[in-house]
């Protein structure tokens, strides 16, 4: 697969047509999606004001993509500072990172993601610069961390959410999910979701 900055490069050529463009930002989405794919492709839509009829404005690709590309530059060179001191510390014989409440004791979520939203259209609405570096920046106790939100910060409990797999406990402020249980089965549910990711997807929701 290409990588994301030459599909950044190809959303910025405007000799390509429209449809190509928008199938590199899909693939700029696959490759970084802080939400996962279908919440960060969603909030892009909405942020970037992505319009039905892409030949209406085609700039909102390059303003969908550049937005991405903020949020992407934040990770990696938390990225690079992270190995930088894992090779370091793995120098000194230290075989395992410790834990200090960052998002890294976890790990990153569901889809790659650095604060999953499992419903597509509940997701903060903030910059995702702003939003990963907030989590990026976060530090949450082990002992809280199916409570406290690191994309807003809130602790003000959470609200269901079934995916027709899972059953997902999400911030009530921004949408995130802080923990997820496995459920039978619901193909309603999952019909639902499916006609529902279309809408999306055409950005007629």
């Amino acid at each position: 697969m290409a990588s994301f900055e030459t599909h950044r490069q190809r959303i910025h050529d405007v000799r390509l047509p429209v449809r190509a463009r928008h199938a590199a930002l899909r693939t700029c989405v696959v490759s970084f999606a802080p939400y996962g794919f279908r919440a960060t492709y969603h909030h892009l839509c909405r942020s970037a004001r992505i319009p039905v009829e892409l030949e209406e404005d085609p700039a909102s690709l390059v303003r969908a993509v550049e937005e991405l590309h903020a949020a992407r530059r934040l990770w990696l060179t938390d990225e690079a500072v992270f190995m930088a001191r894992r090779r370091q510390e793995k120098a000194v014989g230290r075989r395992h990172p410790t834990a200090h409440g960052s998002w890294r004791d976890q790990g990153r979520g569901s889809q790659g993601s650095l604060a999953y939203c499992p419903d597509p259209e509940f997701h903060p609405t903030g910059l995702l610069s702003t939003v990963v570096e907030r989590v990026l920046r976060s530090t949450v106790p082990a002992t809280a961390a199916s409570c406290v939100c690191r994309a807003c910060g809130s602790d003000a409990g959470t609200t269901a959410w079934r995916s027709g797999y899972y059953l997902y406990r999400l911030c009530t402020r921004c949408g995130v999910s802080l923990s997820s249980q496995q459920t039978d089965v619901d193909r309603v549910v999952l019909a639902a979701r499916a006609e529902r990711w279309k809408e999306i997807w055409r950005r007629t929701a």
